[in-house]
């Protein structure tokens, strides 16, 4: 599903190349699986996964999502891509603060042109599953870490994108929320067979990874 081919990523100081922070990658990720990016902090695992979501361009390399090649796309067409085909779940959540949790979740579905009735359909469903139907009229600010979290996954998930990209989603979270987080999140995958690719270094999202991608140093070991 996702193919990377002798991809490359520096960061520049002016002309200087400062940091070469992906070496080389070669990589799949095949359809349905649930992934991690693991290895020691500044080992790549952050700026992989964006450069997987389009979020930043690669210095060299190529980058295939479902045989169509993505990272010689423009800005616009990189855009639709990530509209329609990719979920994001990061670390400090990115929710809006001056909405609702159904109106987050729905937020994605909206810019799609889903009507009412699916959008309703679909938030209900997903509140279930992930224990937050009582919250749906609250703001963000009234919700606790986890709660916080299980929305951005609700967001991210909503429209059934083909990837799920989460870069260390249990980072900000205590034992317990983690481990509740990541048991929907592998029932999510199971159910909807949505691929997931995480970064992380926490040992619990490892253990329940499918694959496990180890880096160093910008490179796949």
């Amino acid at each position: 599903m996702i193919e990377l081919k002798n991809v490359e990523k520096y960061f520049y100081k002016g002309e200087e190349r400062e940091v070469h922070a992906l070496n080389d990658v070669n990589l799949k990720i095949e359809d349905g699986e649930f992934s991690v990016l693991t290895g020691t902090s500044g080992c790549g695992k952050t700026t992989l996964l964006n450069a997987v979501g389009l979020l930043d361009n690669i210095t060299s390399g190529e980058i295939y999502l479902d045989g169509n090649e993505l990272a010689h796309l423009s800005d616009e067409e990189k855009t639709k891509i990530r509209l329609e085909k990719m979920g994001f779940v990061f670390q400090a959540y990115n929710l809006i603060p001056v909405l609702s949790v159904k109106e987050n979740i729905a937020f994605i579905m909206r810019l799609q042109g889903y009507d009412s009735k699916q959008i309703d359909k679909r938030v209900d469903e997903l509140a279930e599953l992930l224990e937050i139907k009582s919250k749906l009229d609250s703001l963000p600010s009234l919700l606790s870490g986890g709660q916080q979290q299980r929305v951005a996954v609700a967001r991210a998930v909503a429209t059934k994108p083909k990837i799920i990209l989460a870069d260390e989603p249990t980072a900000n979270l205590d034992h317990k929320n983690s481990e509740a987080l990541m048991k929907m999140m592998k029932e999510l995958n199971e159910k909807e067979k949505i691929t997931i690719l995480f970064a992380s270094h926490d040992d619990y999202v490892v253990e329940l990874a499918k694959k496990v991608i180890h880096l160093k140093d910008g490179k796949v070991l």
